[in-house]
């Protein structure tokens, strides 16, 4: 049984099973939200209208340094709050790619009339999602054991 409480978002692979089984609306469509949390560079905890509990949203563009990563983890999750936390913000779904491996809604944040992820990216507190990886020594062992053989 899928743990609605933990993870409220269900992939779109999971929706067959379980969607008239979930206990509050799947989101499809892009909604307005108030931050309530920035966890870090790119994840946020949102609440609205539709919903009587706050949850988390993942950023759908960019990939910003972790906390555990230092100053420049710190830097980004500084900036974005300043940003952002209390504001009202437009969050846009994109339908194929809604939710992430771990169950967050995944959306670009837009402020303003702005891509809050563009601009992390132009102010250099964050990676395109292409470039995440760009500059860091991947390990042979590792990615040898992620590989699926068909």
């Amino acid at each position: 049984m899928h743990d609605f409480e933990k993870f409220p978002e269900l992939t779109n692979a999971q929706l067959q099973f379980y969607y008239f089984d979930s206990p509050h609306k799947q989101i499809f469509e892009n909604f307005q939200a108030i931050v309530r949390k920035v966890h870090d560079g790119d994840t946020i905890t949102v609440s609205c209208d539709f919903r009587d509990f706050e949850f988390p949203v993942r950023f759908a563009n960019i990939a910003a340094p972790e906390l555990s990563e230092g100053a420049q983890g710190k830097d980004a999750q500084s900036w974005l709050e300043d940003k952002i936390l209390g504001e009202e913000i437009t969050i846009k779904i994109t339908k194929l790619n809604r939710v992430d491996k771990w169950g967050r809604l995944l959306g670009n944040i837009i402020f303003r009339g702005m891509d809050i992820g563009v601009e992390e990216i132009m102010m250099g507190k964050a990676k395109s999602w292409e470039g995440r990886n760009e500059g860091k020594i991947i390990n042979p062992i590792k990615k040898m054991a992620e590989f699926k053989w068909a």
